[in-house]
């Protein structure tokens, strides 16, 4: 923090659910934030923010926001409310909370959380402490993510990621399922360096995103078919002799397995699987083994399936085998979450009865699958009504009268129209915070640049007021902010060897303790001793709600459907009930390849209702190249009210997930018709 004449510069870093964390300043006047920018000192983020945060004191300011509690004076879903004050607010929570576990239902209370800040500290370390306490129940937060985390730890073990800024090294870059330049966009600049000095970069997706038209070649597979990729580029390397056995029986196990599991898939076999011509995939393998270093980056995209796990598996096993771990610039990047995962101490979790997020329009309209019912819903840093697959089942959920809904936010959201009590939530300027990156290996300390706003509290405060409100004395919930991210650096890992509050309240960010040519999985790092990479059999299996798949609605509904992350404005749901931060026309569209849209009579421009079982949406068609044939895509985060239905695309998506009930819902397998409306 520092002092300018009148002003003052105060240091913090975003929160949202994206890779990059960017760090940023703030200045302040007279107590009113007045600039927002990026922090050029940062290493990685490098003084750019991306479209939406460059308007986040629009958000901080907007007249929209909620600055005091407010009770529903309507139906639910009418969005209408009378404020009151916090006494009464937390009162009615807490004596209904009481009730439930004095007459042991405390499991009857669900508390529903997500990314909407992913602060090491806001996202919930207090107020999962309470609920923990509580004895309430608890969502597994597998809606992104976890999927590709277990399929990485299936192969690695400890499933640490390669330090992203490596990339600048490699020589052959793979984008697989990742829309880098919109999702991911302070990478960009390291693969252009790396492009420079001679790198070729593959982009492989369904979809031609911004990402694709910008690197050297796009592989437009078939939505799903990514295992068949896989094995026939095993095929070929193994084919070709483009393998190291030695490093295959010293570093690796279940060799025999997959090479097993491949010997089938000739080129011309995964071709026809994947959509790919037989040379693209031998000349794809012969450049992952000769032109090293071999880098591949994959996030989330392609974990949204029934056989995502395998996908995620698949993926992680082709740097294992081809040895690319052993090359700075080489190996897989996916989430880096687990560095500060292994370095950070955070209070422990005790055991609660879990469901999955995705499946809570089921949980709540379903009593059967409860026991006992849920009857309180307490939802922070999350919208369900908007983020969650299967959304008219979740509304109708939300819709119940026996349910009382408390909703966190700084919004009226799509959620928080259907609940009974909405608390005001501070922005990412007006809280303390320690920012975990998982696009990165920098901590960043958030400070409060301003005080909050009307009576918005942070969530690390709700939950102590509520705690006293309850009776409930805990040692983690009479820690003040600044002392809990103490706590959290005081773990002593090596990781965060030289790294202080002290130190990040002056400089605002540092890098984990983490050697810059680091080799994960051959170098030894504490918590992640180096072990055998399991490599094993691998099976393509196409989704039962896929096109060929064999579901018995694919006559009806012979359209696949994926909903994209595409608009950079807003891309999450935090904004997309925000007008200034959507596109232009205001609205979604549908995309849709020619062939698909002349066959049913569609012009570029035209409405068109696209269904299945679960809903319906009237949007406007834009016919469009990017999508293949067989393929239609709607972007990820808009309202409800960008519809004519009131819904948005999860009103169609698959809120199926395996019946471990672990792992990401399956959002891609969906099937659908278009229509002209």
């Amino acid at each position: 923090m520092t002092r300018v004449g009148e002003q003052l510069t105060v240091l913090g870093a975003c929160h949202h659910d994206c890779p990059d964390t960017c760090a940023w300043v703030v200045t302040v006047e007279d107590g009113v934030a007045t600039r927002l920018r990026g922090n050029a000192d940062h290493p990685f983020t490098r003084g750019t923010l991306c479209p939406k945060v460059n308007r986040f004191l629009d958000r901080v300011y907007h007249p929209d926001r909620v600055l005091t509690p407010l009770r529903r004076s309507g139906p639910k879903g009418s969005g209408a409310f009378e404020p009151i004050g916090w006494d009464e607010a937390l009162a009615d929570i807490a004596g209904r909370m009481r009730g439930l576990i004095d007459d042991g239902r405390a499991e009857a209370i669900l508390q529903f959380a997500s990314a909407g800040t992913q602060g090491a500290l806001q996202m919930g370390v207090a107020l999962n402490r309470l609920f923990d306490l509580v004895g309430a129940s608890d969502i597994r937060g597998e809606i992104c993510g976890t999927t590709s985390r277990m399929g990485a730890a299936d192969v690695l073990g400890v499933p640490l990621s390669a330090d992203p800024e490596a990339i600048r090294h490699a020589r052959t870059i793979v984008l697989w399922g990742t829309n880098t330049r919109i999702t991911n966009r302070h990478l960009w600049p390291f693969i252009e360096e790396a492009r420079a000095a001679g790198a070729h970069v593959t982009v492989i997706d369904p979809i031609r995103t911004d990402t694709a038209k910008a690197a050297d070649e796009h592989l437009q597979l078939l939505p799903g078919s990514d295992v068949a990729l896989v094995l026939g580029l095993v095929h070929v390397l193994d084919r070709d002799g483009l393998l190291d056995p030695g490093w295959l029986a010293d570093r690796t196990t279940g060799w025999d397995e997959l090479q097993s599991s491949a010997a089938a898939w000739a080129p011309e076999r995964a071709g026809a699987a994947t959509g790919l011509a037989p040379e693209v995939i031998e000349a794809l393998a012969q450049r992952m083994a000769t032109r090293g270093p071999t880098f591949l980056r994959t996030l989330i995209g392609s974990e949204h399936r029934e056989n995502g796990l395998e996908i995620a598996r698949a993926i992680a096993m082709l740097p294992a085998a081809l040895g690319s771990w052993r090359e700075v610039g080489g190996g897989l990047a996916r989430s880096t979450s687990s560095w500060p995962g292994l370095a950070l101490a955070t209070p422990e979790r005790l055991p609660r009865r879990l469901v999955n997020m995705a499946r809570l329009g089921q949980v709540l309209t379903e009593p059967r699958l409860g026991d006992p019912s849920i009857e309180l819903l307490f939802v922070h840093n999350a919208n369900p009504a908007a983020i969650l697959p299967d959304q008219n089942r979740v509304v109708a959920g939300l819709e119940r009268e026996d349910l009382f809904t408390v909703v966190v936010d700084q919004f009226v959201t799509d959620t928080a129209a259907y609940a009974d009590l909405v608390l005001p939530a501070t922005t990412q300027v007006e809280h303390w915070d320690l920012m975990d990156p998982w696009g990165h290996l920098y901590l960043a300390l958030n400070r409060p640049a301003i005080a909050p706003l009307g009576e918005a509290l942070p969530n690390s405060e709700l939950a102590r007021r509520l705690a006293r409100e309850l009776g409930i004395s805990d040692p983690v919930l009479e820690r003040g902010d600044e002392d809990l991210i103490r706590d959290m650096l005081a773990s002593g890992h090596p990781f965060l060897d030289g790294i202080t509050y002290e130190r990040l309240a002056e400089e605002g960010w540092a890098r984990l303790a983490v050697p810059e040519e680091v080799r994960p999985h051959v170098d030894p790092l504490p918590g992640a001793p180096v072990a055998a990479m399991r490599l094993g059999a691998l099976e393509h299996r196409p989704g039962r709600e896929t096109v060929g798949g064999g579901s018995v609605e694919e006559d009806r509904y012979p359209l696949a459907l994926m909903s994209r992350k595409q608009h950079n404005k807003f891309l999450n749901s935090s904004y997309g009930g925000l007008p200034a931060h959507q596109p232009n026309a205001g609205e979604p569209t549908l995309q849709i390849h020619e062939r698909d849209a002349s066959r049913r009579g569609i012009v570029d421009g035209s409405p068109v209702v696209v269904r299945n079982d679960r809903g319906s949406l009237t949007l406007t068609a834009e016919v469009s190249d990017d999508v293949q044939p067989g393929l239609v895509a709607i972007p990820f985060g808009w309202w409800h009210r960008s519809s004519p239905e009131g819904r948005a695309v999860n009103a169609l998506t698959n809120a199926t997930v395996g019946d471990d009930d672990r792992g990401s819902p399956w959002f891609h397998d969906t099937l659908v018709e278009v229509t002209p409306a």
